[in-house]
């Protein structure tokens, strides 16, 4: 490599090149020599296509063991002293838990045999002694008192005032009752009703062939047989009736929007014919549903009730179901 001895300036004024005439050339000693365009693109060529192989590098360094600054010394003592104190404690914590831990022995289970005693039957309600119905003649005074006559199902003779002449085939007069009823009587010598305060030979002033003021061949007020007033009941010899055609009930708006349920009681008397009547609602709901039950009650056909083997008139209760799905 050739050495290049930059030399001051003569003088101050001559100290910044840039400010020296382009005509001024700086005199540098070394050697220096300008080629020229073609030349410089000769030499620039043969450098890309032709490079002067030079020697190859050797390696003269060494490599110098230097101490690691981050490097720890761990003693084997004090690593031996850290494990064992870590078993120790382990070792404590294990016996502390086990000595608050007391497993329970299995409770032992004891089958204990009872007797199973069946229910008590339910109880059996009382027949009523007043089932509706009622009877009289056409008297014109009320009922006198006396004793009831015989009762039974089925009339032969009506009871009448004692007669002037005595009959030829004697009957024993009955009303049409039925003859498991418990009723008060008394051992008067004439017919009459036992409740009655009036005296005489009198029926009642009703219709029919009973005793009392109905209408009937029973007695008291009331239609039809047995007694109690009304119509008959069902009960004992008077078979219920059948519904042969219930039809559904329709819901009312008021209740439908308030998704509203419940169940309607209407009372009604059913005649000889199965037909519905004298409709009226006993325990009701409310939300016009009671009103929507009647129409629906009104449209029911009945197989009549029977007495004796005859369709007899009875009242009766039935509940008209409000359910929505």
């Amino acid at each position: 490599m050739a050495d290049t001895d930059i030399l001051p300036p003569d003088n101050p004024q001559h100290a910044d090149a840039s400010l020296r005439p382009a005509d001024e050339a700086l005199h540098l000693t070394g050697e220096i020599k300008e080629e020229g365009v073609f030349a410089s693109l000769v030499s620039s060529f043969r450098d890309v296509f032709f490079p002067v192989k030079l020697p190859p590098l050797v390696l003269q360094s060494k490599p110098v063991a230097v101490v690691d600054p981050m490097a720890t010394k761990r003693s084997p003592a004090s690593t031996a002293g850290a494990v064992a104190l870590h078993v120790v404690a382990i070792l404590l914590i294990a016996l502390l838990i086990a000595h608050q831990v007391h497993i329970a022995p299995p409770v032992k289970k004891t089958m204990v045999l009872t007797d199973i005693v069946p229910p008590p039957p339910p109880p059996v309600a009382p027949r009523p002694s007043q089932i509706g119905g009622g009877g009289g003649q056409h008297d014109l005074a009320p009922v006198t008192q006396g004793h009831l006559p015989k009762l039974a199902q089925q009339q032969i003779v009506p009871p009448k005032a004692p007669p002037t002449i005595a009959p030829k085939l004697a009957v024993e007069p009955t009303v049409v009752v039925q003859p498991d009823l418990k009723m008060a009587n008394n051992t008067m010598p004439n017919i009459g009703a036992p409740n009655s305060t009036l005296k005489g030979f009198s029926m009642g002033n009703g219709n029919g062939s009973g005793i009392g003021s109905g209408n009937g061949n029973g007695i008291g007020p009331g239609s039809g047989g047995n007694t109690g007033g009304g119509v008959m009941h069902p009960g004992g010899a008077v078979k219920a009736p059948i519904p042969i055609f219930t039809p559904d009930p329709e819901f009312s708006e008021e209740a439908r929007k308030a998704k509203f349920s419940g169940n309607v009681v209407v009372y009604l008397w059913v005649d000889e014919q199965g037909n519905p009547s004298h409709i009226k609602v006993s325990r009701g709901v409310g939300m016009g549903l009671d009103e929507k039950a009647i129409e629906a009650v009104r449209q029911y056909k009945f197989k009549p009730a029977m007495l004796n083997g005859k369709p007899v008139k009875v009242d009766m209760y039935v509940e008209v179901n409000f359910q929505i799905f």
